[in-house]
């Protein structure tokens, strides 16, 4: 099991238990592989986020454009 992270595009805006999801966080999702995690994204958000990527490829300079931070959704 990964850490997985998706973000949202400005125009998104998601609730997930009773946690709003939008451009100014990252949704954490853990899964197995990252095509579950897609899976899940769009179980959640139906096709309404914008990227998805593993721990390795989020960077802590990424939070920078973040500032609500992340926001476990599993």
């Amino acid at each position: 099991m990964g850490k997985f992270y998706i973000t949202f595009g400005q125009s998104h805006v998601h609730r997930v238990q009773d946690q709003t999801l939008d451009a100014d966080c990252v949704a954490v999702i853990t899964a197995a592989t990252h095509w579950s995690v897609r899976l899940i994204a769009f179980r959640l958000f139906g096709n309404e986020f914008c990227t998805s990527c593993n721990a390795a490829d989020f960077t802590t300079e990424s939070m920078t454009y973040y500032p609500r931070g992340l926001i476990r959704v599993n």
